[in-house]
């Protein structure tokens, strides 16, 4: 064996030797759980049982420090009393699930990534802080078959509810060093981008990469926002079939009034805009766009119930 192929050799054993040790990131399929912050955990027990379509008959637990909620066989929302003083921002937590904590965790600490330590071996979480300091989750979860005939009419009977968590934003000042966290390290690719004019960006949706889920930047926040510009910005995203019938569930329920209507969106989406008892905003919007969207097109697929 000559100089020459024995060098070319020693370069593809070294690159092979490169990839096999950086960790591969683990499958991230969508959002698990969101952990939203409360002032008081009875009323908004109270609003999230009306919004979710649960009856909440759990008086007993009036004085625990928490409440949750199944959205549907995948996915909840879990109350948590807010600290003193008030956090500008009320979403707690955005969990996501994966098929691997522990593999995410090698991942992220080979990329850099502080990670918060495991509460005993084969914890099946973990938590890191985003660059703005937004505290992000994981969960392992199997990715979830889809259920047909008597396996989804025997889970309706449990848990009747179609709704989906689709997305969860926040304000973001620096765009380019979330993007350097959720895009070049996790994986996120645009989904949509648009704002009130053709020429702005408002709003930029980072989709997850294994799933239809999705972050919302909530860009241009003016530094100085009062509470209710924040609970508005702040926001969990409730997909449902068809907003028609959503709204008037909710105004029965007494949670919309009256006069108020859904409306199209720039995304070209039907939604409707409800707040819980802190001003937290809870988007339902309907699964898939009615017309063009302004701005830019969908680079991703729409989720389903």
């Amino acid at each position: 064996m000559n100089r020459r192929t024995i060098a070319v050799a020693f370069l593809l054993f070294s690159a092979v030797a490169s990839t096999g040790d950086s960790p591969k990131r683990p499958r991230i399929f969508g959002i698990a759980r969101m952990q939203i912050f409360t002032t008081d955990i009875s009323s908004a027990r109270s609003f999230y049982s009306k919004v979710l379509d649960q009856t909440d008959d759990c008086n007993w637990c009036e004085k625990l420090p928490g409440r949750s909620f199944a959205v549907n066989w995948n996915q909840g929302i879990g109350l948590s009393e807010a600290p003193s003083p008030v956090p500008p921002n009320l979403i707690e937590e955005i969990a996501f699930a994966t098929d691997s904590v522990a593999g995410l965790r090698r991942y992220l600490m080979a990329n850099n990534i502080p990670v918060s330590k495991p509460n005993k071996p084969g914890d099946n979480y973990l938590s890191v802080a985003d660059p703005e300091g937004h505290r992000i989750g994981f969960l392992q979860r199997p990715e979830m078959p889809v259920l047909t005939g008597g396996q989804q009419q025997s889970l309706e009977t449990v848990l009747p509810s179609k709704l989906h968590i689709v997305h969860a934003g926040f304000v973001v000042r620096d765009r380019a060093a979330e993007d350097g966290f959720y895009k070049d390290v996790l994986g996120f690719h645009l989904y949509w981008q648009g704002g009130m004019k053709e020429s702005e960006d408002h709003w930029v949706d980072m989709q997850v990469p294994d799933g239809t889920d999705w972050l919302e930047y909530m860009l241009n926040v003016a530094s100085n926002a009062d509470k209710h510009t924040l609970g508005e910005m702040n926001h969990i995203g409730l997909g449902v079939e068809n907003i028609k019938p959503t709204t008037e569930r909710l105004r029965d329920d007494g949670v919309v009034p009256i006069l108020e209507e859904a409306k199209i969106g720039r995304d070209g989406k039907w939604a409707l805009d409800v707040y819980d008892p802190d001003g937290t905003r809870i988007e339902f919007m309907e699964f898939t766009p009615v017309r063009k969207p302004c701005c830019s097109e969908y680079t991703g697929p729409h989720p389903k119930p």
